[in-house]
């Protein structure tokens, strides 16, 4: 599949690097504004993984200053939209449109109807939606979706996922651009227990918001019907200096799953007392989220394995999560 990407930030660069391992991704086409950036000069990105700017040759691809010249090069297969929240609904439809298929940035968009929107151009255009949500695709939880069937119903689960306000990007704390520190960061969660356990029927919640000093904090409650209750946990905790983490605990009858970035190994601790890791898949996330995208493309099948449906439930979920916790832990009822 021949790929432009649009938007030449951190993300965007970070799925260029990635590509660049998929033999299925061709890197064709690079949008951006600043022509500095569409000469390979990316050197200023920052970003929360602990990763820099640099250097990139995009002497062999197209280069455009905008996404309508992009989509008129009929070489282009997928589109790659790398870019603040709040243009992903516009410039995915524009892109389905065109007749191109689409990988978006997680969050899909900035609320649930601008996600349904989407779907409909896809199947009204006949290509293929999805939602980048890299933990589908990284390796400690993929051998987390792996592990759960076999140990029997889930008792309790606990995903947090931390890192500093982001100094590096002005629009993230610009609620109407990006929906928020937490709806930015913690979507990855809500997608995962969306993903793992279905979409709950409640939830309550508690937490902080003050974007300027980067801070958004939450501690969130699903209830699901037969009494399991997953919690999410996390936010920005001050700009700069506070390290990122992600983490999950799941309690089965069969045994305990737990990992942490910050130096727990994925394992299993069994029923029967006895600890092993779990089998991770070789590679990167974002390596396996692109060459998924890219076969989806290529055969014209639906990504089963990233739903944009299921992306969509996460983004409504996060927004009701958001809302949530400035109501005093009150359960609120979920409608999707």
């Amino acid at each position: 599949m021949r790929i432009g990407v649009v938007g030449l930030g951190f993300m965007g660069m970070t799925h260029i690097k990635a590509m660049q391992n998929v033999p299925r991704a061709q890197l064709a086409a690079v949008v951006s504004e600043d022509p500095k950036k569409l000469a390979g000069d990316l050197s200023g990105i920052g970003g929360n993984l602990g990763t820099s700017g640099e250097t990139m040759d995009f002497s062999q691809v197209a280069k455009y200053s905008n996404i309508d010249g992009l989509l008129q090069d009929p070489t282009i297969d997928g589109v790659d939209l790398c870019l603040p929240t709040h243009l992903h609904a516009p410039l995915a439809i524009q892109a389905l449109r065109a007749g191109k298929h689409v990988l978006v940035e997680k969050p899909m968009a900035l609320d649930g109807e601008q996600c349904d929107r989407m779907m409909a151009e896809a199947e009204q255009a006949g290509k293929i939606l999805m939602a980048a949500q890299v933990l589908r695709f990284w390796p400690c939880y993929v051998a987390l979706r792996e592990t759960l069937p076999r140990l029997g119903s889930f008792r309790s689960a606990l995903f947090r996922r931390k890192c500093a306000g982001p100094a590096w990007a002005k629009w993230i704390r610009d609620k109407s651009l990006s929906g928020g520190g937490v709806f930015d960061l913690v979507i990855h969660d809500a997608d995962m227990c969306v993903h793992l356990f279905g979409p709950p029927q409640m939830v309550s919640a508690t937490g902080h918001e003050d974007l300027e000093r980067g801070i958004d904090t939450v501690e969130a409650q699903l209830f699901y019907n037969d009494g399991f209750v997953a919690t999410i946990s996390g936010g920005w905790h001050h700009p700069k200096a506070y390290p990122f983490s992600m983490e999950y605990t799941v309690v089965c009858d069969g045994g305990t799953v737990d990992y942490s970035s910050a130096g727990r190994e994925a394992m299993l601790y069994r029923a029967d007392g006895e600890a092993e890791p779990l089998k991770l898949p070789p590679g990167d996330g974002f390596e396996a989220e692109i060459a998924y995208f890219a076969e989806c493309g290529d055969l014209g099948k639906a990504p089963e394995l990233c739903k944009p449906a299921e992306s969509a439930t996460a983004v409504k979920l996060t927004r009701i999560l958001d809302e949530a916790r400035f109501k005093n832990g009150e359960k609120v009822l979920c409608h999707f």
